[in-house]
């Protein structure tokens, strides 16, 4: 019955995923960049803004803390998208949502929109800042595994967030 169980899931699993926010310069390439960590060679991932921006330092910074390397991201708009067969498109800002929802109009395509903090809005010092960038990364990863449906493999897991979680879920 397990089997059965694991297939459906399968079946529901979509095969390509568009993540999106207002300037593709912070929460979608981060969810991107771990969506292909989890799902190598399974779902296609790719990332847009509503708006073109530059991509931010502390991104890049908190997710090579996890050892994921977005360092060679260059933030594209829905309009510099090579590929446009997505079976579902992650909104993480209101902006980028609306977008998703122009989107639909023309591909068939499921939207669903995932209110995100945005973590450039965070002051304080240096570490402070850092902390809300981390906050929004372990949020998104927590949000991907779930609604991907992402299973642990038996491989040697990284050092940092990859490895607590394979601790948590073995008991």
């Amino acid at each position: 019955m397990t089997d059965d169980v694991e297939t459906t899931m399968e079946d529901k699993q979509p095969g390509a995923v568009l993540f999106a926010c207002s300037f593709n310069a912070v929460r979608s390439p981060m969810a991107a960049a771990i969506a292909r960590h989890l799902f190598p060679g399974k779902i296609f991932v790719d990332s847009a803004g509503a708006r073109r921006g530059e991509l931010d330092p502390f991104a890049v910074t908190v997710m090579d803390e996890i050892g994921l390397d977005i360092s060679r991201h260059r933030p594209q708009t829905f309009e510099d998208l090579e590929d446009s067969n997505f079976d579902l498109i992650i909104s993480l800002a209101p902006e980028a949502h609306h977008k998703a929802l122009e989107y639909t109009r023309y591909n068939s395509v499921e939207a669903e929109y995932w209110p995100t903090a945005d973590p450039t809005l965070a002051t304080g010092s240096r570490e402070r800042i850092l902390d809300e960038y981390r906050a929004v990364r372990d949020q998104l990863t927590a949000r991907i595994k779930a609604r991907l449906g992402w299973k642990p493999s038996f491989e040697p897991r990284r050092e940092g967030m990859w490895e607590e979680g394979a601790a948590a879920e073995n008991g």
